[in-house]
């Protein structure tokens, strides 16, 4: 077994069972990539077995932190099976759901999400790549499915030295596929949709949203960053008499045009603009319109802490637009869904957008991500996706 040693001191955040070893921290040693390596303190204590991952700055993901171990295919089946069991605990109003969520299931680098009875996986760190047939094979056994769609196409590959893969690893089927959530139905592209498909993370504030809409009576909703209208159809179910979608993809909008339409809805009360979101604040703000509830789900603008500075620039932008467009009384939820920008951060950041606005709010609720995409006691890393509820005084 090949052996790392970090540097004195570097040690405190394994013994505190944070899973991650950066590149900066290790005196000597390494591995193939995925490799297990022993890792041990300065002063040669063992620390955890590791996957090493020579092209990364987080240069080793942690398995276990016990000495007695064994990183075998037992191991990952029983990593496995525990995550998807987990699940069954959860409050989950849908039959799609993600069954690994990375290091907060003790797979570094693993997402997995279902789709119905299709499993869509990716594989993003050089640990999880070595034992990727281990773990389709385990994933299938404990969902008792056939289908694994793999989506290993994200820019993060580059970073652990792999190349983009995609495409079916177990069976085979369709790769347009319909969820169910909250009792509507929305489309799903496995094969080229935005990260496995869709964003099952927004799901719980999906359907608060459509409470809230439906509680106070919005009429007049506006959807930014409206990917395939997810809070679209939202607002619709919620009664919103009109919705407006704002997103630079067409497809995207095309994708929403059908959701839509596959709820039942009147499209007729839609308006879909291939747009950027920024320009259209503005120009929605020259013309005097208003909105009695705006969503803000804006892609990731600070993917580590380095470029929080230009990402807070840009989310007090759109948010100052927002709250501008907001009558007295009406809603605003908004998120950040970057590593970079902390819950409290955030809020700062939008409590100063309402300062240059002029405006005050109520934050209604603390949003996150739905309990399938858990963050952990040890791993707060996990809580990626924050946001704000925010009632217009």
């Amino acid at each position: 077994m090949k052996t790392v040693r970090l540097k004195a001191g570097k040690e405190r955040s394994l013994q505190r069972r944070h899973p991650w070893i950066f590149e900066s921290a290790i005196a000597k040693g390494g591995g193939d990539p995925g490799e297990t390596v022993r890792v041990e303190s300065h002063e040669g204590e063992f620390l955890a077995w590791a996957a090493f991952s020579p092209a990364s700055r987080i240069r080793a993901r942690c398995w276990s932190f016990e000495a007695g171990e064994r990183i075998e295919p037992a191991f990952f089946e029983g990593l496995v099976t525990k995550a998807v069991q987990a699940r069954s605990r959860f409050a989950i109003d849908s039959d799609s759901l993600r069954l690994v969520h990375g290091e907060s299931d003790g797979l570094p680098g693993l997402i997995v999400d279902r789709y119905g009875d299709t499993l869509v996986a990716q594989f993003l760190s050089a640990g999880v790549q070595r034992w990727k047939a281990v773990l389709a094979d385990a994933l299938l056994r404990a969902t008792g499915l056939r289908r694994l769609y793999e989506r290993s196409d994200t820019n993060s590959r580059s970073l652990e030295g792999l190349p983009q893969e995609t495409g079916w690893l177990r069976g085979e089927g369709p790769t347009q596929l319909d969820l169910r959530e909250h009792g509507w139905r929305l489309h799903v592209d496995i094969a080229d949709g935005h990260k496995t498909g869709f964003y099952l993370d927004q799901r719980d504030s999906r359907g608060l949203f459509a409470r809230e809409v439906r509680r106070l009576g919005l009429q007049r909703v506006l959807n930014c960053y409206s990917y395939t209208g997810g809070f679209t159809v939202a607002a619709l179910a919620g009664g919103a008499r009109e919705v407006t979608s704002i997103d630079s993809s067409g497809p995207s909008l095309e994708g929403a045009r059908a959701n839509v339409a596959l709820n039942g809805f009147d499209a007729s009360d839609c308006t879909f603009l291939d747009a950027d979101v920024n320009a259209s604040l503005r120009r929605f703000i020259e013309e005097g319109r208003q909105f009695d509830a705006i969503v803000l789900d804006p892609p990731k603008l600070a993917p580590t802490v380095a470029h929080a500075e230009r990402a807070a620039r840009a989310y007090k932008d759109i948010n100052r637009l927002a709250l501008k467009l907001l009558p007295p009384g009406g809603t605003l939820f908004t998120y950040s869904c970057s590593g970079g920008i902390s819950a409290d951060l955030f809020h700062k950041i939008v409590a100063s957008a309402a300062i240059d606005a002029g405006v005050d709010g109520y934050v209604t609720a603390r949003l996150a991500g739905a309990p399938d995409h858990p963050m952990t006691l040890v791993f707060p890393e996990g809580e990626y996706l924050k946001g704000l509820a925010i009632l217009r005084r």
